[in-house]
């Protein structure tokens, strides 16, 4: 930069170096032997707008909400340190709010079947006077939950000083007992036998209120169901505050937050005869600043985006984007990798991040003849995909989710590992961490070289490989495909990192 005759190197735009991940927290770390519970296991993570709340769900049909501490007692001083241009490095810091159970085991008798309890998706939506609204979800039913501070008086019973009872005894029975009325005020018959005694009741309890305390209500204010044949795979709030979708293997629903009882169907993809059905749906997003435009994944490994203010209902899309199969590539297994189990918009809403079984891939929805970065998650193991195939790993739905400024992206795999891949220009940042009090342990960079930055790949797909090809960790052992990180986010504004292991919930900064 030149300023005033002199010249000033700047520093590029953050995301060239890779970052030096380093363990912030852990909620619900397993000691050595404990047997886990099926309904303690986490299955959905959400941080909200701004990142001072995080939500997980849990296969028990629990929500559990954490909030940030570390910012709360220096907000103003932060304020002053940003407007001064100071860095400001602290350690995130979450601790445990509140949980609520939000769903229970369900029997549908009409179709013979049992609804599970576990909690599929968390989304938060947007906050009105000091509380928190969230929608959650597992195969049937979506509820919208408000979660707020209420002022309780606790009242406590104080006995009445012996002395004073004593002296207003005789006074308050002698009132009833020389009354000469055989009567009480409904209009009852009473005997001469009933009066206070002459001495009055020393143990008299009268209630006082001694403190008000505050607490934690959570209250479901909506319930959204009956709108599904299939099972729930996802959840999407609108940009307008106003409006969610609900999408299942076949249909995209339209629901507005104050109306339970009616939605649109907007996407119906459920042919004619059903041994015609090709793909189904897979995971459904809104644009994060255009209302009216959606995006969707299928089976197949492609993304549609579609724009609602071309028909009511949108079987025809605005854009399709399908990545190339490699000549002569094509085995059993092709479609069964190729089905993209989540999909997320960057901030800017130009770009989609897609995960499917072997990798990530990141989209410019400006540009549908395939992806701009391709990043493979592991990639040794496609000599294992028959072994996989056998016990049903190769059916395991990873999450994907991107960094605030969309410099990175991350994902999960196999021994409760998980990968933080670069897309900045410049970047070969390809880091494997492990969900444990040293993630860095297992850590690999990658061996090939980005071509161009985000901001200008017209025609240019790039592949960045980053691979673990050994099969085995730092320790020569095997890695375990019983130990699977599926679910992770990545906060909104920081380099920090909310993952699940079972029913661990790590959490690291960089």
């Amino acid at each position: 930069m030149i300023n005033g005759g002199s010249e000033t190197a700047v520093a590029p735009v953050g995301g060239s170096q890779p970052l030096d991940w380093k363990f912030s927290q852990v909620f619900g770390e397993r000691t050595a032997g404990e047997e886990i519970q099926e309904v303690d296991i986490i299955s959905a993570i959400e941080f909200n707008r701004n990142g001072d709340h995080l939500a997980t769900g849990d296969r028990g049909g629990r929500v559990v909400l954490f909030e940030r501490t570390d910012t709360q007692d220096h907000v103003g001083h932060r304020r002053d340190l940003e407007k001064m241009d100071y860095p400001i490095n602290r350690h995130p810091e979450f601790r445990y709010k509140t949980e609520f159970q939000s769903h229970e085991p369900e029997f549908d008798y009409l179709k013979s079947l049992e609804i599970e309890e576990k909690i599929n998706k968390i989304r938060w939506c947007q906050s009105s006077n000091g509380a928190l609204f969230l929608l959650s979800t597992n195969d049937k039913t979506i509820k919208l939950w408000k979660v707020q501070e209420k002022k309780v008086k606790k009242v406590c019973n104080m006995n009445v000083d012996s002395t004073k009872a004593m002296g207003n005894g005789p006074i308050v029975g002698s009132s009833i007992s020389t009354s000469s009325k055989q009567y009480i005020a409904n209009g009852g018959c009473t005997s001469n036998d009933f009066s206070f005694p002459t001495g009055g009741f020393p143990s008299l309890h009268l209630p006082v209120v001694t403190s008000h305390e505050t607490n934690l209500m959570a209250r479901c204010r909506r319930i959204y169901t009956h709108a599904h044949d299939y099972h729930i795979n996802s959840i999407s709030n609108n940009s307008d505050g106003e409006t969610f979708i609900s999408a299942d293997d076949l249909r995209i629903n339209l629901w507005n937050l104050e109306i339970s009882s009616q939605s649109f169907n907007i996407v119906d993809v459920k042919p004619a005869n059903m041994e015609d059905l090709t793909e189904v749906i897979t995971s459904a997003e809104f644009h994060p600043t255009h209302c009216n435009m959606l995006a969707y994944s299928s089976s197949k490994g492609s993304i549609r985006l579609i724009d609602m203010r071309q028909s009511a209902l949108c079987d025809t899309h605005s854009k399709l984007f399908e990545g190339q199969e490699a000549p002569g590539s094509r085995s059993f297994f092709t479609e069964i990798i190729a089905s993209i189990s989540d999909i997320k918009f960057a901030k800017d809403g130009r770009h989609i991040l897609t995960r499917d079984y072997m990798t990530l891939k990141l989209w410019d929805i400006n540009m549908d003849s395939g992806p701009v970065a391709t990043f493979q998650v592991h990639e040794y193991l496609r000599p294992k995909l028959c072994d996989l195939y056998e016990n049903d790993s190769i059916f395991d739905k990873f999450e994907c989710c991107l960094s605030g400024n969309g410099l990175r992206v991350a994902t999960g795999s196999y021994s409760n590992l998980f990968r933080v891949f670069g897309c900045s220009e410049g970047s070969t940042e390809a880091t494997t961490l492990e969900a444990s009090k040293n993630p860095m342990r297992r850590q690999g960079q990658a061996t090939s070289r980005p071509s161009r930055s985000l901001g200008n790949l017209s025609g240019v797909v790039r592949r960045v490989n980053g691979a673990d090809n050994s099969g085995v960790d730092a320790n020569g052992n095997a890695f375990d495909f019983t130990s699977k990180l599926l679910h992770l986010a990545w906060h909104p504004t920081e380099n920090s990192i909310a993952c699940a292991a079972s029913n661990s919930l790590y959490m690291y900064y960089a």
